[in-house]
């Protein structure tokens, strides 16, 4: 059986890390330089880089933060934001992430996944995917709605089906974003994670939500999800990674435990 990941999650605005509740109400809280070495050190198994604004801002994402984080720790890191292109992700990559994220622009255009997958791999494509409950419709038959840009702009999109698409076109991975749960610190979207964690053979990665241990044992275990994203729990220090990995192994969940 393969580790459960532990995934801290940088959320970049004007290069500085910020945070906010369901994608609203940002406030910065400090360096995403330092805080990717400190979660390194204490033992992350990946961190995930999101330019937050560069798709809603229409621009390309900031390289040379992408870069500095990179120089700092040698684990994978995925970056997402702004990416619409394969030269994009080129650029990302020869800064130093290991892994494309693609979100908004991917709703838009389909084909960026299989060009992506094609270039550079399936394994270095993952479909971020943010997502709102909403009340069941013909065309919202999971009554799971994709939003893009940020949380701004509703798109129709069915989140299973789209999840079922992204897995048909090549994504190597989907990092699933509750926008209900985004910053709440009460806990993961189980019900959502559960129903696209069994509907397709790619990793999962849950993410929203996470204000206690007692969250990723759940989200992993009921959830059935293959990582936990993490954010509000370690950048407030509520918790350290090595905390978390300590009650998932005392609670059955293998963890890469390297102290």
């Amino acid at each position: 059986m393969l580790s459960k990941r532990i995934i801290p999650c940088l959320d970049v605005r004007d290069g500085k890390l910020t945070k906010g509740i369901k994608f609203k109400g940002n406030i910065d809280i400090g360096d995403p330089v330092e805080a990717a070495r400190e979660y390194y050190e204490q033992g992350a198994d990946e961190i995930v880089f999101y330019d937050i604004t560069a798709s809603s801002d229409a621009r390309n994402i900031m390289l040379d933060v992408v870069r500095r984080v990179a120089e700092t720790i040698f684990i994978p890191f995925s970056v997402g934001g702004g990416i619409r292109s394969v030269e994009d992700m080129r650029a990302v990559i020869l800064a130093g992430a290991e892994k494309i994220s693609v979100n908004s622009e991917a709703v838009k255009n389909p084909a960026l996944i299989e060009e992506g997958a094609k270039a550079f791999g399936n394994q270095c494509v993952v479909l971020g995917m943010d997502v709102k409950k909403v009340a069941i419709r013909p065309e919202i038959p999971s009554g799971y709605e994709i939003v893009i840009h940020g949380g701004r702009i509703y798109t129709g999109r069915d989140a299973l089906q789209w999840a079922k698409e992204g897995e048909s076109r090549g994504a190597g991975e989907i990092c699933l974003n509750s926008i209900d749960a985004d910053g709440t610190q009460e806990g993961y979207e189980i019900e959502l994670t559960r129903l696209v964690s069994s509907q397709v053979r790619i990793p999962v990665i849950a993410s929203g939500g996470a204000g206690k241990p007692e969250h990723l044992l759940d989200v992993l275990n009921e959830g059935q999800a293959d990582a936990a994203l993490i954010a509000s729990i370690v950048h407030y220090r509520t918790h350290t990674i090595q905390d978390l990995k300590t009650y998932l192994n005392g609670h059955g969940v293998k963890v890469r435990m390297q102290w």
